[in-house]
């Protein structure tokens, strides 16, 4: 199996970028990344302004996928994700949700035992390893890799997890994949700008699709299909999401197109995936045993 090693990384999601490594269309690849502060904080002396914008949100890659062309679909498995033994949470006055609540920054290290994180001596949660930014080249611009948009990018999207499939779009030859910013645990909204940010070893599997079969991005798992947008608006993302989401309930699984409409209304939900990068995004949750009762299956 190959491994990208995190020394390997992009600023920003471009067409323009040269590939590390070639993979073959269902190989499994080990990607190996930094922390979104590229592995800098590393204790609570350590406050966010010290890093630089010039070292946030490294994603390892690209990787040229062979025989994805422009039009194409990417399936990415998500087969493991294993994370460092401690992680690092960073607040600013001036960022987040809660912009304006506080005088100072701060930095708390949280560490990870037995499958959870040790929030503090009252707290802990059970951790949910995710991927924060994943994505493919953009046809004809340089997206930062902290900002989310059609070709996946900076989703903060806790269900792309172990477990998840994630389907994206190919825009140019050999999609040039990369992903970074894993968290080990995230709140929807991730409202103070951060998980819990932390290194990680990511192994996955990668497929092209011909065409695209779905409204992109699109994630897959046991028990939900999703739609992801982002915008530069909560309230245009959610719109978005939902569109695309009966888009896909009628062209694909073959649903009326009024009846679509009102079991979205019934049946699915609609989630807040983060509401503190460049772009908003949300995510339309739809339970798979919809598609099983139209013996719909999945590509």
């Amino acid at each position: 199996m190959k491994k990208i090693v995190r020394e390997t990384f992009i600023l920003s999601m471009s067409p323009t970028n040269k590939p590390v490594e070639t993979i073959a269309s269902g190989e499994t690849v080990l990607f190996e990344t930094y922390d979104c502060f590229s592995n800098e904080i590393k204790s609570d002396k350590d406050l966010f302004h010290t890093v630089g914008w010039d070292k946030i949100n490294p994603a390892t890659g690209p990787v040229f996928v062979k025989g994805a062309s422009p039009g194409d679909t990417i399936k990415v498995d998500i087969l493991d994700i294993k994370i460092a033994h401690q992680g690092v949470m960073s607040i600013t006055p001036e960022m987040g949700a809660l912009a304006g609540c506080f005088a100072q920054e701060k930095t708390k290290i949280i560490s990870i035992k037995e499958g959870m994180a040790v929030f503090n001596e009252t707290l802990q949660l059970p951790i949910n390893p995710m991927i924060g930014v994943i994505g493919t080249a953009p046809l004809d611009e340089d997206v930062p890799t902290g900002t989310p948009k059609d070709h996946g990018g900076n989703m903060d999207c806790k269900r792309i997890r172990k477990g998840a499939t994630l389907y994206l779009p190919v825009n140019v030859n050999g999609a040039l994949l990369a992903m970074g910013d894993a968290h080990a645990v995230m709140g929807d909204g991730e409202v103070v700008i951060c998980g819990l940010e932390i290194p990680a070893e990511i192994t996955v599997k990668v497929t092209v699709i011909k065409g695209q079969p779905y409204p992109l991005p699109f994630l897959a798992d046991d028990e939900y299909v999703m739609t992801i947008a982002s915008s530069e608006t909560l309230d245009e993302a959610s719109k978005r999401a939902t569109k695309n989401m009966h888009t896909f309930l009628v062209n694909e699984v073959k649903m009326e197109e009024h009846e679509a409409a009102m079991f979205l209304s019934l049946g699915a939900d609609l989630k807040i995936c983060q509401i503190v990068d460049p772009l908003m995004t949300a995510r339309m949750e739809l339970p798979t045993w919809v598609l099983e009762k139209y013996n719909y299956k999945l590509v």
